[in-house]
């Protein structure tokens, strides 16, 4: 029987909400259930509110069930770093595993794992999202690479981030593990009864985009394509379903300017974990016309719930929707995604 495990992770956790928390409370109750002790730090504050561009932080739904998450980062408090990295230091658990996702990150959790290593026991190890941001900053080299000081080795979930990971450094160890697949966001139901508690026409073809609404991710392609006369006369809409993460106005524009009211549902508030399953049954295909990435979450839920991708060929996307098999691959480009949507419904 193998030895049990004292592991701790840190990174986003409730009460804090979204793609990140979820991953680590599922990454967390994997370990449980081979037997393992574990405990989840997360942050008291995350982001200070100027740099945060969504409506809230923070989740008003249960936790998690049966997890030990303490609250303890304050991000711009180096004193909660102090003592946050010399509590998991004491404890000397075996290994400590850090979610790193935005070069902002790097000054706190950085120190919080130089004191842990100190130990000289403990093994801290970093999930890479990614090292390179999608919106870059001056001072994100200099934030990577004092992350990349920080840690002992890493795991990328696309091959583009390890290749990006190479750059700052070519001794630590390094694994490449695709980004697995969410399962706890409900099983598949029918696609009727999705339309129904969505409100959505029964009879009505749709299309999702689904997710944070940033500029890297294309909304603004898929908004142009869908104005195209080769989707126009087709009978569906597009769903966007995800909280806008910058300036909306640009997309309403681009709405207004087609006259595509008709041709949208937005459902642009936070969407809970116990709603995401419906919106992605209730779909046709998930369409994600990014213009920049590394990997996606919402590629991972597609195929939990079986629905086909129209992705771009942009960092690692490509990696994992092999094209004509589960989808299509496209260029970030209005004429690729329109034909491409076009030739889903005429097959």
């Amino acid at each position: 029987m193998a030895r049990k495990r004292k592991i701790i992770i840190i990174g986003s956790a409730y009460p804090l909400r979204g793609g990140l928390s979820a991953y680590n409370e599922r990454l967390a109750k994997a370990y449980l259930e081979n037997g393992n002790d574990v405990t989840v730090y997360t942050f008291s504050l995350q982001y200070p509110n100027f740099l945060f561009p969504g409506k809230t932080q923070y989740s008003d739904g249960p936790p998690p069930e049966n997890l030990n998450i303490k609250i303890k980062i304050n991000s711009i408090n180096p004193l909660t770093w102090l003592k946050t990295g010399n509590e998991i230091k004491k404890l000397k658990p075996d290994l400590v595993i850090i979610k790193f996702w935005i070069p902002f990150m790097a000054p706190s959790l950085g120190k919080i794992a130089r004191i842990i290593r100190k130990n000289k026991y403990s093994k801290v190890i970093s999930i890479i999202d990614n090292i390179i941001p999608h919106e870059k900053r001056p001072g994100d080299k200099m934030l990577g690479n004092y992350w990349v000081n920080s840690v002992d080795g890493f795991i990328a979930m696309s091959k583009s981030v390890l290749n990006d990971l190479n750059t700052f450094d070519k001794k630590k160890p390094k694994l490449f593990c695709p980004h697995p697949l969410y399962d706890n966001f409900g099983g598949i139901i029918p696609k009727e009864v999705a339309k129904k508690q969505l409100g959505l026409g029964l009879k009505t073809n749709y299309i999702l985009f689904f997710g944070f609404i940033r500029d890297y991710k294309g909304l603004d392609i898929l908004l142009e394509a869908m104005a195209t006369e080769i989707i126009s006369g087709l009978p569906l809409k597009l769903l966007v379903a995800g909280e806008f993460y910058t300036d909306s106005k640009p997309y309403h524009d681009i709405i207004k300017r087609h006259n595509l009211t008709d041709k949208l549902v937005l459902a642009t508030d936070f969407i809970p974990d116990n709603e995401v399953g419906k919106y992605f049954c209730a779909s046709d295909m998930v369409v994600q016309p990014y213009k920049d990435a590394t990997q996606s979450g919402v590629t991972q839920i597609a195929y939990h719930f079986h629905k086909p991708m129209i992705t771009t060929d942009v960092g690692g996307l490509a990696e994992i929707v092999p094209n004509g098999k589960v989808g299509y691959v496209t260029n970030p480009n209005v004429k690729e995604i329109s034909e491409a949507i076009e030739k889903f419904y005429r097959l």
